[in-house]
């Protein structure tokens, strides 16, 4: 137990070590009972802290104030010990109550913080996974869609997008190509140039992989319909903004500037800023790459490919973004080129929970 003749002495030591009550008198000199109670409640440190308010004045108002501002208990003067430690056994007990009750919430939202976290980093492994799953079906290297990915972040950082749309478009850029799980693997796969037919079918991977990753599937009315009361709680909310910008890329990520390209034919702003951004990083990724059908284009004729196409393939004010943070995007596919999935899975997806 502590004894101060100083409201000021008392404030400066409570708020500076811990206690677990505060016993004071309504009217001292330099600082009343009413303003030390609100510069204590005003303290996180001892905002819960039970006080104690002697008076020996009837004023049923001054003791309506010190309620209102927080007092937990009011005791008339003249003080009989018994009754004061009465109160204090009381009020302590109630502290007790309050710090268990307060380390269990800690606890609880600890142990919600760690599942939420599980869980989101279950989400972003499904969707990196749903990436690799086309990627398996038509490239040598499974570095594409991280490159992609990447390439976009930069690209979008450069026009000034605010930080969470960047790492949304990083994380959802990787299911640009989705829809190839529903093309043949005779079209998909082909070493030589495309019939007009098949490249008709060709062109329905943008539709297709719109169609997997938006949200109006049938699946949320299933899982709410299983008797699991976490499970359902989990899929309560089954929207998931990274697969609503990956549905947006995938539908868009092949319209040009120009309007002539598909499967709509939008030009300009009509294309959601994510299917220009994608665009841009996949032709640069996509030209600088093998594929069955083609060698890879040196770095001078791809950007001079991506040059010709400023205006017509690309937005403007994209390609610029591009270009300016080249030096970045070069680094990037240097250092991807060889870097293993498992490595970037580890310390790049799970680390933006």
């Amino acid at each position: 137990m502590t004894f101060f003749d100083s409201p000021h002495a008392a404030l400066a030591e409570l708020l500076g070590s811990d206690f677990d009550a505060v016993v004071t008198d309504a009217q001292m000199p330099g600082m009343d009972g009413l303003q030390l109670i609100r510069r204590l409640r005003q303290a996180e440190q001892t905002r819960d802290v039970p006080i104690i308010v002697l008076t020996g004045s009837s004023d049923r108002d001054l003791k309506r104030r010190a309620l209102d501002l927080g007092a937990t208990d009011l005791l008339n003067k003249p003080i009989v010990a018994e009754d004061l430690v009465a109160r204090l056994r009381s009020v302590l007990r109630l502290k007790a109550y309050q710090d268990e009750l307060k380390c269990q919430n800690d606890l609880l939202e600890q142990k919600v913080r760690e599942r939420t976290r599980q869980l989101e980093a279950s989400r972003l492994d499904i969707i990196w996974r749903l990436g690799k799953a086309a990627e398996f079906r038509d490239e040598d290297t499974g570095n594409h869609i991280l490159r992609v990915g990447y390439f976009s972040r930069v690209i979008a950082e450069t026009l000034g997008l605010n930080r969470d749309f960047a790492d949304r478009l990083f994380l959802a850029s990787p299911l640009h190509d989705i829809g190839k799980l529903g093309i043949p693997d005779s079209i998909l796969l082909k070493p030589g140039k495309l019939t007009e037919d098949e490249w008709h079918i060709m062109r329905q991977h943008c539709e297709i992989g719109a169609a997997i990753l938006q949200q109006h599937s049938n699946m949320g009315s299933v899982f709410q319909q299983w008797d699991s009361h976490e499970f359902s709680t989990t899929c309560e909310s089954l929207e998931n903004p990274i697969l609503e910008m990956a549905a947006s890329i995938a539908l868009t990520h092949h319209e040009k500037w120009n309007g002539k390209g598909y499967p709509r034919g939008l030009a300009g702003e009509e294309i959601p800023l994510v299917g220009r951004i994608v665009a841009i990083s996949d032709v640069y990724d996509a030209l600088t790459s093998e594929r069955p059908y083609k060698p890879a284009f040196s770095e001078e004729e791809v950007l001079a490919n991506i040059q010709e196409g400023v205006g017509q393939h690309f937005d403007p004010e994209v390609a610029a973004a591009f270009d300016s943070s080249f030096e970045k995007i070069r680094a990037i596919r240097s250092e991807f080129l060889n870097k293993q999935d498992a490595e970037f899975l580890d310390t790049n997806l799970v680390g933006q929970v």
